[in-house]
């Protein structure tokens, strides 16, 4: 078996501190969909143009994703996100001033430009520092930072019954730009990511043709490309309308169906990433394909338990199905990173992982647009939501034409 550098405590402060940033980078993005009804009050819309407002926030995301991630290949990892952070959070503070349905469809769109930058990035320099048994925990563990901000994310549901929706925006807008400085000081490169051998090459030689090249050759990667855009589609549609579907389904209030719609999911999901990182982690030692099987056994399981919670009328049995769902998803999490890492050398990481978020983020943007159409023609959401379960088990599938390289399996 291959001799891994030791894991330094630096290792670990870089998840720590990348931690609160996963937290923002979910938390200013959903915390919208919590809010519809205070929104639409303050700003006429009809529900396909309140999920317009998701869907352009993830089309720019997933056209800018490649390039993004070609940024954190080619320059410094920790340099794209700071700035990521902070403009993000800018634009954050600004959608709390906008005063129609033109100005928050731009601050969203503007919100896809900034949020682009970042999780390719982040990613790829936790990796960097986490290579072989501790990649899928590390991992993992960051991720769990977004299931955070997504469960936070009913904190503006919340805020907005209370007091004016732009109150979230204001305060963590504020947050966000407050902690960009924080890390001017305390983020780091990886000095060690740079072996010096023929599969790495120093980052500033990569090229993004080069990058596209070598993956668009891979079929592992075009499998990786499928089950992260079906993914998506199921993930997208619940963040975009579980809220609403849960409040009108069971009676529930802005707040509580926000809550109810978030929390139970992330919580699950985060149990899901230190269960999923570290049974992948010790599965791989002896099997290099098992970061790949956890997350499929996981989803496996997920669809009908997501197909069973839109088609209860029982508010219990739909929280167990999304609890079901939620530790999938912290499986997968926990573990697409680290499956990429086995097919793609260290220099196209990040590049690779934008180009999986573009597939995702725009049929996720699709798929949230299309939810409120449907909506707005009286068909219900728990149609759209049982489609999605048949497209979380045929993604599980895929991932059993994903093959590690051997060269590439702990690199």
């Amino acid at each position: 078996m291959k001799d891994f550098p030791k894991i330094t405590t630096r290792a670990w402060l870089v998840v720590a501190l990348l931690w609160p940033v996963a937290t923002l980078n979910y938390l200013d993005r959903l915390m919208l969909t919590t809010m519809r009804d205070s929104i639409k009050a303050g700003i006429p819309m009809t529900d396909a143009q309140f999920g317009l407002l998701t869907s352009v926030f993830l089309w720019v995301y997933a056209l800018l994703s490649p390039s993004a991630g070609y940024l954190a290949d080619r320059f410094s990892r920790s340099k794209v996100i700071i700035g990521s952070l902070f403009v993000w959070s800018a634009v954050t503070w600004l959608t709390a001033h906008a005063h129609d349905f033109q100005q928050l469809l731009l601050a969203r769109a503007l919100m896809g430009v900034s949020e682009a930058c970042y999780i390719p990035a982040a990613l790829a320099l936790i990796v960097d520092y986490h290579r072989g048994p501790t990649r899928s925990l590390a991992t993992g563990l960051h991720m769990s930072g977004l299931y955070a901000g997504a469960a936070l994310g009913g904190l503006g549901g919340v805020l907005a019954e209370h007091f004016k929706w732009q109150s979230a925006f204001n305060l963590f807008g504020t947050i966000g730009i407050a902690y960009s400085i924080v890390l001017i000081l305390t983020l780091k490169e990886c000095r060690e990511a740079q072996p010096s051998n023929a599969e790495n090459v120093p980052a500033e030689k990569v090229k993004l043709a080069d990058a596209f090249g070598y993956l668009f050759r891979e079929s592992s990667f075009w499998a990786l490309l499928g089950y992260f855009g079906l993914l998506s589609i199921a993930n997208w549609a619940i963040y975009g309308w579980l809220p609403t579907y849960m409040g009108q389904q069971f009676k529930l209030g802005q707040g509580a169906a926000g809550m109810s719609a978030t929390a139970y999911i992330q919580v699950a999901s985060f149990a899901g990433v230190l269960i999923g990182g570290a049974w992948a982690d010790r599965w791989s030692r002896h099997n290099p394909r098992g970061r790949a099987l956890v997350p499929l056994i996981g989803f496996c399981a997920a669809g009908p338990a997501l197909y069973w919670s839109a088609s209860t009328s029982v508010l219990l049995a739909a929280i167990i199905g999304l609890v079901v769902f939620g530790l999938a998803r912290g499986f997968a999490d926990a573990n697409n990173m680290p499956i990429l890492c086995q097919i793609a050398p260290a220099r196209y990481r990040a590049t690779g992982y934008g180009v999986l978020n573009f597939a995702a983020c725009a049929l996720g943007g699709a798929m949230t647009y299309v939810a409120g159409a449907l909506k707005d023609a009286n068909i219900g959401l728990e149609k759209v939501f049982q489609f999605c379960a048949g497209g979380v088990v045929l993604a599980a599938l895929l991932l059993l034409f994903v093959k590690p390289k051997k060269e590439l399996a702990n690199a």
